[in-house]
């Protein structure tokens, strides 16, 4: 039996059936409710809140596991792999069992690790621990942004992905803010405790507020092959392999800050590890900013010209501060441009998200992780590498303007390929405009 697309409903092929905003789909098929975005873009947080929280404590974890800074780096790194593989993992897990029950397991997962992470009694442990942690936090990335992807479509789905970004940047706010205060009274074990805690409220809110958005019907079937086949589907996408270069390259320029910063502003800079903190929260500030400024412009110019225009933006900023950097000038130099750099990214990651995803309604979690693979797989081992030889301001400025230069080069060469017919009707346009929140924001 054809579904109306002429997809086989369910059955050998493991191919999947209608999409998500067909009818037979969980829920309001136009509408995402703004309290399932704020939980949304909450798990989408595990990346930031598995970094951001002990980043003010990384100083003090190197010392005391009597470890070097490239080894508490690793620990960052660890996270980022795990991410990686995680989204690729829990992704089609999510087309072939529903959004619901992955997303809960992995946050308990991820909560349990974190405790475990608290009572490491080695730097190498710690790192296996951070890896496995991160695949579990993968959970609730890669599965929030299939949700997103089951109700909505590619402009729609870009002002979706600026509101998850909005509340994803609560995180980079509150949790150096957080890690900071919670350093005058506790050890960086104490933090870890911290993010358990926080692990739990999140299941809480998963367990009471999240639907399921993908109904049996649209489920893919027939196990490992199926999975495969899914898999290689989006990979045969010669534009989303570009689109998910460019997000690799971008998480690269992100990643390079996150894990540089701490060395560069308090070690080479010598801010204290509250100063650094209110620093960190400046910049998220920025991006929530850019954020905002996403959703109001995306509808008028489109997904492709708005990452453009980010992506312009981030080689600027990053290109200055490589001139600070060369000429030996001040913090107060520096600052501007670096908030310029990291704003931009919440205008390039929403925008080239939903370009990657537009052709794969029928199968957005395979494609959410292979984004996710790319986002922390590529981005992740950036700045760790470019660090191996120490860590100076002009070394994080140059790594950061040539993971920038590069992204902006691929975007621009992938909008010229074709696009290619999409993965079933739920990438076709919608009758009426699209919807993103139930208070319309943007």
């Amino acid at each position: 039996m054809s579904g109306a697309a002429g997809f086989p409903a369910g059955g050998r092929t493991g191919r999947p059936v209608a999409p998500a905003c067909h009818a037979g789909r969980v829920g309001d098929d136009r509408r995402v409710p703004t309290g399932l975005l704020l939980l949304l873009g909450a798990l989408s947080a595990f990346g930031p809140l598995s970094m951001d929280l002990y980043l003010p404590a990384l100083p003090e974890l190197a010392a005391d596991l009597d470890a070097t800074e490239s080894a508490a780096q690793l620990t960052m790194t660890a996270c980022m792999v795990g991410l990686a593989a995680g989204q690729l993992l829990w992704g089609p897990v999510s087309d072939r069992f529903g959004r619901r029950r992955p997303l809960l397991a992995g946050v308990a997962a991820w909560t349990v690790l974190a405790l475990a992470c608290a009572a490491a009694p080695s730097m190498a442990a710690l790192v296996a621990l951070r890896l496995v942690q991160g695949v579990a936090g993968g959970a609730g990335m890669a599965i929030a942004r299939a949700v997103v992807r089951d109700r909505l479509d590619t402009d729609a789905a870009a002002r979706a992905f600026s509101a998850l970004i909005l509340v994803l940047s609560v995180a980079p706010v509150v949790a150096p803010l957080l890690g900071g205060q919670l350093m005058q009274v506790t050890s960086w074990r104490g933090l870890f405790v911290a993010l358990a805690a926080i692990g739990c409220v999140l299941l809480a809110a998963a367990v009471a507020g999240v639907p399921e958005t993908l109904p049996p019907a649209a489920r893919t079937t027939g196990g490992i092959r199926a999975t495969a086949g899914q898999l290689a589907a989006v990979v045969a996408d010669r534009r989303f392999l570009g689109f998910a270069a460019v997000v690799g390259l971008v998480g690269g320029t992100l990643f390079t800050y996150i894990s540089m910063s701490p060395f560069v502003l308090q070690d080479g800079h010598g801010l204290s590890a509250q100063a650094f903190s209110l620093v960190f929260a400046a910049n998220a500030c920025g991006l929530v900013l850019a954020g905002r400024l996403n959703m109001a412009a995306v509808g008028r110019f489109g997904s492709r010209r708005m990452a453009t225009a980010g992506l312009a933006s981030l080689v600027l900023g990053a290109g200055g501060m490589t001139l600070v950097a060369a000429l030996d000038g001040p913090l107060a130099a520096l600052l501007p441009l670096l908030w310029l750099t990291v704003a931009s990214v919440a205008v390039v990651m929403p925008n080239t998200t939903a370009l990657a995803l537009a052709p794969h309604g029928a199968r957005a979690g395979a494609a959410s992780g292979l984004l996710g693979l790319a986002q922390f797989g590529i981005g992740g081992v950036i700045g760790p590498l470019a660090s191996l030889t120490g860590v100076t301001t002009a070394l994080m400025a140059a790594t950061m303007l040539a993971a920038a230069g590069c992204a902006l080069g691929a975007h621009l060469l992938t909008s010229r390929l074709p696009v290619p017919a999409t993965a079933g009707p739920a990438s076709a346009p919608a009758a009426t405009p699209p919807v993103t929140a139930d208070d319309g924001a943007g």
